[in-house]
């Protein structure tokens, strides 16, 4: 969980998640979730651009407006392996466990 302060921080990259939400035309709870796993796990991590791209990954795979890695690393602005490396780590830290694929 996060707290009220962490939105206040983190304001410019949480616009920037909703920019890169816009280019993939994600739902309302996939924005949603995206943003809560990012403010949770922001903190915890030394690249925002790394934490922002997982979570939009994991918000859009939880609710079920999947995306594929590339296109989300597109819309942020990182490398598809960046998204391929972190988000099962985001997925477990939103209290899920990653797929057995």
């Amino acid at each position: 969980m996060y707290r009220a302060r962490d939105e206040l921080d983190n304001a410019e990259w949480l616009e920037q998640l909703e920019d890169a939400a816009d280019r993939l035309e994600l739902s309302t709870s996939a924005r949603s979730r995206a943003r809560d796993i990012f403010l949770t796990t922001a903190p915890t991590h030394r690249s925002k651009q790394t934490t922002l791209a997982a979570s939009l990954y994991v918000g859009a795979l939880v609710e079920s407006d999947e995306r594929s890695q590339t296109a989300v690393a597109d819309a942020v602005g990182v490398s598809r392996l960046t998204v391929q490396k972190y988000w099962k780590e985001h997925l477990k830290a939103a209290g899920l466990e990653p797929p057995e694929w």
